[in-house]
């Protein structure tokens, strides 16, 4: 795997790029994720696949995201992206609010080879709202280590009904910063709470009325926790209407255990939707 930034739109982006023959897959995170919460697809597809994973602007060690940023500002960096690297028929795999620039993207390119949502690119409600905007504050709190950081980002996650293990470590260790005397998410809180609140701006009805390519949309039906899942099937009425070629697969995991967990169901959705392309 090779590991390096790119000048994106006047912009360092950082870049995990596995090698593979076919593809390319371009992996696109969550609302405070990382390249890293694609661990398991990139170790699934890497080697059959090229898997390229990012840190979206605002995360891990790419740069400051714009004052004012959105999802639609994302999916101009993976536009720029796939430009830089000089991609053909790319795969686009996006998870959470990946799904929903990994849909823009698709809207834009013609020559997206295949659309991969991984529970996002939903018609948002306050529903989500009321599950992901009392966790943000995390972001801007200040903790005396990184290991502190990393206990109190663990009793969050095991209350999400994840179970903790050395790749979530791992994920939550990158995440992190020293800032002075003390240590802090390396994302802005209130430049990701505009990036959340720009879900509210996406109409699948007009995105996917212009994206051309076979979709795999996975939807998580798990309870989160003692929570209902953050997005309900109803939520997808319209993405799966004004989608010309969609295709559904239905998982038991949650919408984070998506992630943070090998999900050989998904896994094996996944391979058999590329085997078709």
């Amino acid at each position: 795997m090779e590991f390096y930034k790119l000048n994106i739109n006047g912009n360092a982006i950082q870049v995990a790029d596995y090698p593979g023959k076919k593809g390319p897959i371009i992996a696109i995170h969550g609302l405070t994720g990382t390249h890293k919460n694609m661990h398991y697809y990139a170790e699934k597809f890497k080697g059959e696949y090229r898997f390229i994973s990012v840190d979206l602007r605002g995360r891990g060690n790419s740069d400051e995201t714009d004052i004012e940023p959105s999802i639609f500002k994302h999916a101009d960096d993976i536009v720029g992206l796939i430009n830089e690297l000089r991609v053909e028929n790319p795969i686009l795999l996006g998870y959470s609010m990946g799904a929903f620039i990994s849909a823009i993207v698709a809207s834009r390119l013609k020559s997206v080879q295949g659309l991969i949502l991984l529970d996002g690119a939903a018609k948002a409600t306050e529903h989500q709202r009321a599950i992901v905007q009392p966790s943000l504050g995390r972001i801007s709190r200040a903790f005396t280590s990184k290991e502190h950081y990393v206990e109190e980002i663990k009793k969050i996650y095991t209350n999400l009904g994840v179970e903790w293990n050395d790749v979530l470590q791992d994920t939550v260790e990158y995440e992190v910063g020293p800032v002075d005397d003390h240590w802090e998410n390396k994302s802005t809180e209130a430049r990701i709470v505009a990036d959340f609140n720009s879900f509210y701006t996406f109409s699948p009805k007009e995105i996917f009325s212009q994206i051309e390519c076979p979709v795999l949309l996975v939807y998580a039906k798990g309870n989160i926790g003692s929570m209902p899942p953050l997005f309900y099937i109803t939520d997808y009425e319209e993405t799966r209407e004004f989608a010309k070629e969609i295709e559904k697969v239905i998982s038991d995991c949650n919408h984070y255990t998506m992630v943070f967990e090998k999900r050989e169901d998904i896994e094996k959705a996944v391979d058999v939707f590329l085997h078709k392309l």
